[in-house]
């Protein structure tokens, strides 16, 4: 009779005591989804999607993340070049509108990335990052 009350009150004492962990974890859990999904972020697009808006939009800017000598070896017709290391020391070349669609490319998409995050990071709220000029299909400039 010992043996029994001594295994239930050993049992219920675990039940207890991993039910209160459990509620906590739950509780941390949505606390963090709630706080990421609120977090603003820029939008990652395919190359035939920024074509399409530069095709069809009027109110954008494109940034050009590379330095400046690979950006004379060819860009994509009517981008700025801000290094991704000088987006947030380049605000005046930035639209004031933070609201502005802002399309975004690099060598690789590496870069573009980065500098993604940082006009996003400046308050901007309309941030495309479309990945790298060496597999861009479609015309550029020298």
């Amino acid at each position: 009779m010992k043996r029994i009350i001594l295994c239930a009150l050993l049992v219920m004492s675990c039940v207890l005591l991993f039910s209160c962990g459990d509620k906590n974890e739950e509780t941390s859990t949505e606390e963090t989804s709630t706080e990421s999904s609120s977090m603003i972020s820029y939008e990652q697009i395919s190359q035939a999607d920024a074509k399409a808006i530069m095709d069809t939009e009027d109110d954008y800017i494109i940034i050009d993340s590379r330095t400046q000598n690979e950006f004379d070896t060819g860009h994509i017709e009517g981008a700025i070049m801000i290094p991704e290391y000088e987006i947030k020391s380049s605000q005046d070349k930035l639209p004031s509108d933070k609201d502005t669609l802002i399309l975004v490319y690099c060598r690789s998409g590496r870069r573009s990335k980065i500098a993604a995050q940082a006009l996003v990071e400046l308050g901007y709220t309309n941030v495309k990052e479309f990945g790298g000029i060496i597999t861009w299909p479609y015309e550029i400039v020298q």
